[in-house]
């Protein structure tokens, strides 16, 4: 028997925690510790246990399939490829359109970008960042000039004052809930705002329940405390901030004094107060987040309301500080990182700018997609939708928008208006279900290549096993339709090292790294501009990244969600994820010890709105919105505040994203999937 251990990097959240693959006879078996992960420590949480089961899956795909006379049909790559082909050359670039993915490496996100730009022409180009973290990246580079977590995980544990807002951190980034779990032990204080009294609310020494949707009436509400006491940081402010007095006349309103926003909120005015002298005094305080604060057509505010709380009291560029806005996808930084975005080329270097657009040009050896913004996934799907002909041909690899996005039946409206569309994957998905041509990729455990965490760091994935069957890596499907397309000297890599070779050249913050660096487990934090940089554990330690050093103020109204309770429905739906299942569910749902823990959805009642309509536990009951409706079983509970009802989002036979309203961000493009207007009814017994 020949067995060996793998190290690699996990493929589930943004943790970017390390592990062994356990190979006995050249296939994946199982997943072993590897304790020199500074991450992890060899600890994982259950997903990451489990994360060798869907591998080997029976129903991985291992042919290409063409859909002929509405089934599909099994197919030679080259028979794939020569189809794909004569229907993208029979395409204009703005009719066309590229889904990248937060699941696959650095190299293959790069690739997807460039294969839109430089081989279809086309600016439409995003991934599913827009649907969890874009108002991040626009938020937080708005404030700071960077669109990323601002300290290292490690940090989390050194903080004095930690206030978790919009994250279920515990259960969505167990490794990362174990750092808030060692502050607290050496003495942190520990705030929680969220709806649901989640474990990480548990575990926390001050818990305040809201009404999801009022997050800048809060941070409003506590800096206008901290001001009225003086507890700001007067020499920060004045040092490294501008635009400060502006900031200052909105948030002094009398609407956000803690009466105020106690009417809004729903919280305590003295639990506000004690919010706002904790982070105040602390000696190093942190905001933890995630979806439950970008998610909402007012995400990129609330992001830039947590920068505006983090400058105030200069709990910046410094031990145990920071923003830590949590990535839900393993490699959704290093996605964004590396263009695959509607607006950026990697490194975000914006593609309306000539400069950057024609830098690109030089290091491609190519034309390429004109300087302008393309169509985000958000507005690529209503222009499926309602504009059906301006788009026609669509590449998705390793997106399941069927699930994922927001109000279901209108996704599903537009995907079926598009002409040809190209799915590349691991499994037959939902989304792959209505393609034109299906091909087999391999899983992060069939290849070399690279991610980058939440924290920023790049770490390694190692090939542990073959593909099964005919399956490929996608960076080698997409060089190999690039070739085909005849773009040979564009797509000339052999391996995903000579891909991030090119990435490390044309991508600042990547500049310094190479694949004998990032080899041991510590990695690579960015921005690493040059071989000799250590990397970047902590940004903005003596400026900002805007070019005049200073960070940026900005005032800040409140507004409610664009769907609020009423008569009709008078509940407020929100969404999340569950500490066993994660995503779509594609890869989680095929791991029996996973699947067994949560083997379907539910929505979450207060027993005070459950006793209103006759609900009882475990009772199926039917969810309605404006846009659709869905039977559940309901979990009647204490752990969610009276007026909110909660779903996971990871079920397709219980799919809340057919209830979850698309109504965007208007800067980001985000959906807002946290706060929407629902009503439950019971279903009525057959007679």
């Amino acid at each position: 028997m020949d067995m060996k251990y793998v190290p690699t990097t996990c493929p589930y959240c943004g943790c970017g925690c390390g592990f062994n693959l356990v190979v006995q006879d050249k296939k994946v078996v199982g997943v072993a510790p590897w304790h020199r992960t500074p991450v992890n420590e060899g600890k994982l949480c259950p997903k990451g246990n489990y994360a060798h089961e869907f591998v080997n899956s029976p129903d991985r795909l291992t042919k290409p399939l063409i859909k002929k006379d509405g089934k599909f049909v099994e197919a030679s790559w080259d028979e794939a490829y020569k189809l794909i082909v004569s229907k993208f050359k029979s395409y204009k670039g703005d009719e066309m359109a590229c889904l990248s993915s937060a699941r696959v490496s650095n190299e293959e996100n790069y690739l997807m970008q460039k294969f839109a730009r430089a081989v279809l022409k086309t600016p439409n180009i995003d991934h599913c960042a827009r649907l969890c973290h874009a108002s991040t990246v626009v938020g937080l580079a708005g404030a700071f000039g960077s669109g990323a977590m601002t300290n290292s995980i490690a940090d989390i544990g050194e903080s004095k004052c930690i206030f978790v807002l919009g994250s279920n951190t515990l259960e969505q980034h167990p490794l990362i809930g174990r750092q808030i779990m060692l502050a607290k032990k050496r003495g942190a204080k520990v705030i929680c705002a969220d709806p649901r009294f989640t474990p990480t609310a548990k575990l926390a020494d001050l818990y305040m329940p809201f009404d999801s949707g009022t997050d800048v009436a809060l941070l409003n509400g506590i800096m206008q405390h901290i001001i009225r006491n003086g507890w700001e940081n007067k020499d920060f402010i004045a040092k490294r901030t501008k635009d400060y007095d502006k900031f200052k006349e909105v948030v002094m309103k009398d609407t956000y004094s803690l009466e105020n926003v106690s009417k809004i909120t729903k919280i305590p005015a003295k639990d506000i107060a004690t919010t706002a002298e904790w982070i105040a005094k602390a000696e190093s305080s942190n905001v933890l987040y995630s979806m439950g604060i970008t998610q909402h057509t007012t995400g990129v505010d609330n992001v830039k309301s947590v920068a505006n709380l983090q400058m105030l009291t200069g709990h910046l560029g410094k031990r145990g500080g920071g923003v830590c806005a949590l990535r839900g996808q393993n490699n959704v930084q290093g996605a964004c990182d590396m263009g695959a975005l509607a607006n950026v080329y990697s490194g975000y270097q914006s593609v309306i700018v000539p400069e950057m657009r024609k830098k690109m040009i030089d290091a491609w050896g190519c034309d390429i997609a004109e300087g302008k913004v393309g169509l985000t996934v958000t507005k690529l799907i209503n222009t499926l939708a309602d504009q059906p002909g301006t788009v026609k041909c669509v590449y998705i690899m390793g997106e399941n928008p069927m699930i994922s996005d927001p109000d279901l039946h209108h996704v599903e409206k537009g995907l079926k208006n598009v002409e040809f569309m190209v799915v590349q994957d691991i499994f037959m998905t939902e989304t792959g279900a209505l393609a034109n041509v299906v091909l087999p990729a391999a899983c992060y455990a069939e290849k070399d290549g690279t991610q980058t965490s939440t924290e920023r760091r790049v770490q390694k994935w190692r090939k542990a096993q073959d593909p099964p069957g005919e399956a490929k890596a996608d960076w080698q499907i997409i060089c190999e339709l690039g070739k085909a397309m005849g773009y040979e000297k564009q797509f000339p890599f052999k391996s995903a090292e000579e891909i991030f070779t090119e990435v490390s050249k044309v991508t600042p913050s990547y500049g310094g790294m190479d694949y004998t660096r990032l080899e041991k487990p510590e990695a690579l934090h960015w921005p690493c501009p040059t071989k000799e940089h250590p990397g970047t554990p902590i940004l903005h330690k003596e400026k900002f990244s805007h070019p005049d050093g200073l960070g940026i103020f900005t005032p800040l109204e409140f507004k409610y969600p664009a769907e609020v309770p009423d008569k009709d429905y008078p509940l407020i739906m929100t969404t999340g994820r569950c500490i066993w299942q994660w995503h779509t569910g594609t890869m989680t749902r095929r791991s029996e010890n996973l699947e067994r823990e949560e083997p379907t959805g539910w929505v979450e009642v207060n027993p005070e709105d459950a006793k209103a309509l006759g609900i009882r536990d475990k009772e199926k009951v039917r969810a309605v919105t404006r846009r659709g409706q869905i039977e559940i079983g309901a979990r009647v509970t204490k752990d969610i505040k009276k007026g909110v009802v909660f779903m996971p989002f990871h079920y397709a036979e219980c799919a809340a994203n057919l209830l979850t309203n698309n109504a965007l961000d208007p800067v980001a493009s985000i959906p807002e999937f946290k706060a929407c207007a629902v009503r439950l009814e019971k279903i009525a017994e057959a007679k």
